[in-house]
């Protein structure tokens, strides 16, 4: 299961590496491959940072108080609400990305980063909104009413009670938000036409050609866009675990 991430690592730091006859292991390691991809994609690294953290941002500040709202408030057709968040759950990234198409045409926000992340965020509040629900209805009411006979109205109830206790729910959207926009691709591929806003995923599509005779550098790039996956996961490891198992017991 990991041989395709040990063949990557070992293809960047061979020198001209090649897509047949590569060495198992590289007897004279070389940077040359991580130095020509931080000249190439290191301006679509920043871009798909930029874009993944503002997908995080935006989607937790939307769906952090709809969660809130449909796991403990009296919302008549709160059901149907979550029904409706789960269909958009199944509709095809394509249908959505041809969608968006033309509203940011008309709303000018076709290659930019604000349109990235608008697209990006259309997955990440659905989940988050899932993730959040199941762990915030798990939070007695008592403890908000508790809050609000102290003074607290609801929004700072909100802010300095319930957000704190969701702590783990809200790592795990927003961690997942960010890999979801990280890996994107078919909304760069669509929103996107100029290089000055390309995410990283876009940018190693394109250095991939059909004349290609060093792989190296792309499989640098490779390596180095998987790196903040790696070690977010790692990090938020035990955050995440709590967050997809709290919802589940009340």
């Amino acid at each position: 299961m990991l041989f395709p991430l040990y063949w990557m690592v070992n293809v960047s730091l061979q020198s001209g590496g090649g897509a047949v006859a590569t060495p198992w292991f590289p007897a004279a390691p070389s940077l040359d491959g991580y130095v020509r991809a931080f000249n190439d994609q290191g301006h679509n690294l920043v871009t798909s940072l930029v874009v993944s953290l503002g997908s995080v941002v935006l989607s937790l500040v939307i769906a952090a108080p709809a969660a809130y709202a449909l796991a403990q408030f009296r919302i008549r057709w709160a059901t149907w609400v979550l029904f409706g968040v789960l269909i958009t759950q199944m509709i095809p990234g394509i249908v959505v990305a041809n969608a968006l198409y033309s509203a940011f045409s008309d709303l000018g926000l076709l290659n930019s980063i604000p349109g990235l992340i608008l697209a990006d965020s259309t997955a990440g509040v659905p989940f988050a909104i899932i993730v959040m629900r199941a762990f915030m209805g798990s939070i007695p009411p008592s403890i908000v009413e508790a809050a609000r006979v102290d003074g607290a109205g609801q929004l700072r109830a909100f802010v300095s009670v319930v957000l704190p206790m969701s702590r783990n729910a809200l790592i795990t959207a927003g961690l997942f938000t960010f890999l979801f926009a990280w890996g994107d691709f078919l909304f760069a591929l669509t929103l996107t036409t100029t290089e000055d806003v390309r995410p990283v995923t876009l940018g190693l599509y394109q250095y991939i050609g059909t004349y290609v005779s060093d792989w190296s550098p792309i499989m640098a790039t490779a390596v180095l866009s998987s790196l903040p996956a790696i070690v977010l996961l790692l990090v938020a490891q035990r955050y995440v675990a709590a967050g997809v198992t709290g919802g589940a017991v009340k």
